[in-house]
Formats: structure tokens, sequence, C-alpha cells
């Protein structure tokens, strides 16, 4: 059992890389040019050298129960926590129905990406980290799917986006792990693998620390989008929704439905997630109001700079048998 110190410490760097995003941005160090060609590195290259890294010999991820549940539960979680935005939509104050679907799809969808990897990378088994990328698969279907109906974007065809360099990593490095390809190999050329691996794991090492501080660039980038004395009611309901009842929904998720130790991990760390950033990217594209997707965003990040470590201690208590 990690005590509440040490949870803090895997937490702190979240925000200390997400801080020097900021800073970087402020000081025009990381400018918005350079961000679009960075982020295709993170995703397009970075972040499937993790996955191949983590899930590769990953013996968590050669039962057919954790091949199957995790997407469930990333898809269910999404479709709950969009529920439940949707249901306090009015209550939230936002006027126009715009502003009224775009408090439910970004209050409704945690962070599931950059924020609790290096979370769970630390405080974890390594396994632990290949069923995340797994749970990861099924969000970014909820996303996908989920999301832009909730936009007002039901008809939209929006399913080549789920065929991205990640999730076709993800189907890859499990079917090569369920197939012990690592037995493949004779004995001569293992040297040969050993410099690709040492390759790939130091190129997906770089990527939860970059694509952090990105997200601290596209923070700084749209804290100015805020209008001073405005929207607190909406920041509130935020809080209440993505901070106070979903993680209480999450963790009881955790604790009752069927999954290993290994799964119930990651929905303790996607309990005790903030907002995720990319709602303001959806907003921007698919007609939802971007100042309330940046008012959820900031209003749960800095509410989880207090919230995440006290929901992973309580929750990490809480699935105990």
């Amino acid at each position: 059992m990690h005590d509440f110190w040490g949870i803090l410490s895997a937490v702190l760097p979240v925000f200390g890389l997400t801080a020097i995003g900021v800073w970087l941005r402020n000081v025009e160090w990381l400018t918005e040019e350079a961000d679009q060609s960075l982020m295709r590195v993170v995703v397009n290259l970075l972040t499937p050298c993790l996955i191949l890294d983590k899930v590769i010999g990953n013996p968590a991820l050669r039962e057919v129960s954790n091949l199957i549940l995790p997407p469930l539960f990333g898809l269910g979680g999404v479709a709950l926590g969009m529920g439940i935005g949707w249901a306090c939509r009015r209550l939230s104050g936002a006027a126009t129905e715009r502003e009224q679907r775009t408090f439910a799809m970004g209050s409704g969808l945690q962070n599931y990406g950059y924020v609790p990897q290096p979370i769970i990378e630390t405080l974890f088994p390594a396994s632990t980290l290949g069923l995340f990328f797994l749970h990861h698969l099924g969000v970014d279907i909820g996303t996908w799917t989920l999301g832009l109906v909730v936009l007002g974007h039901a008809g939209s065809r929006q399913w080549h986006k789920l065929i991205n360099p990640p999730i076709l990593a993800v189907g890859v490095a499990v079917g090569l792990n369920f197939l012990f390809a690592a037995s493949w190999f004779p004995q001569e050329i293992l040297s040969v693998g050993r410099f690709l691996g040492t390759t790939n794991r130091m190129l997906g090492a770089c990527c939860f620390p970059l694509g952090i501080i990105l997200i601290g660039a596209t923070m700084a980038e749209t804290v100015s989008e805020l209008r001073a004395g405005a929207g607190w009611r909406l920041m509130g309901m935020s809080v209440v929704v993505r901070c106070g009842i979903m993680p209480v929904l999450m963790l009881i998720a955790a604790r009752y439905l069927p999954g290993g130790p290994e799964l119930k991990r990651v929905l303790i760390v996607e309990a005790a997630m903030p907002a995720a950033v990319f709602p303001i990217v959806m907003a921007r594209h698919y007609g939802g109001d971007v100042l309330t997707a940046v008012r959820v965003v900031i209003a749960t990040s800095v509410v989880g700079f207090v919230t995440i470590p006290l929901w992973i201690k309580f929750g990490m208590w809480w699935i105990q048998p």
C-alpha cells in the first residue's frame, strides 16, 4: 500500500511538467507554430514506441479477460461520464444549447492520456501500463462516437480517426505478445533485437514528458480565453461532476465489477483524473463552445491538484479485498 506522500510524489511531476509547458509558451520558447509538428511526433512516433515497449512481453495481456474488459470499461466510463454531464448540463448555468453540450462532453471525459500514464508507471508494476493502453482504446472509441453525438454531430462519420498509429500499435503489440513473438527469433540475432528494443524504449521514454509539456502550452494558450468574473457556476459544476461524482461511480465499478488487479489500478487512477484537454480541440472543430471547454479544463485541473492524490489513496484502500 502506497502512503499519501508516495502518491503525491508521483502526481507532482505531472503538474511540474504542465507548469513548464505554460512557462515555455509564455517566454515564447515553445511557439504555437511548433505545437502541431511536436504533437505529431508524440502521437505518431513516441506513443507507439511506448506501447510496444510496455505491451510486448506483458504476461497480464495474455489473459483473454484482460484483452476484453479494459476497452469495455473505457467505453463504459465515457458513456457514464457524458451521461452524468448531460444530466447536470442545465445546473451548470450554461445558457445556450451549444454551451450545455460542450459542458456535458467536457466534464464527462477524464484525462486519459499523458497525465494518468506517468502516474500509473510510477505507482504500479509495469504490467499495469499495458492494460492502461487497452483502456485508452475504449475511451478513444467513446470520444469519437459518443463525444460527437453529445456535441450534436450524431451523423458525423469520424471512424477514420480511430485508425491512427497508437491504436495500430496496440493491435500489433497485443497480437505479438499473445503469440510470444520474442521466442520466434534465433539466438544469433538477439543482439539486434536488444538494439532495437533499447532504441524503442528510449523513444517511448520521451513520450509523456513531451506530451505533458505540450498540454501545458495548450492550457497557457487557452487561459487567455477566460473572462474574469464569469462562469464560476459552470466551473463549480464541472468540478462536482468530474472531481466528485465520477470518481465515486468509477471506484464503485473498480471494486464490484469483474477485472484483475491491473485493471482495477487503471480505473483508480482514471477515476481521479481531471477533465481532458482534448475537448477544447473538439469544441473548436465540431461546433462546441471553446470558452466552456476551457473553463471545464482549468477548473478541474486546478482542483485536481488536491483531489488526484486523495482519490488515488482512497481508491487503493477501497479496492483491497
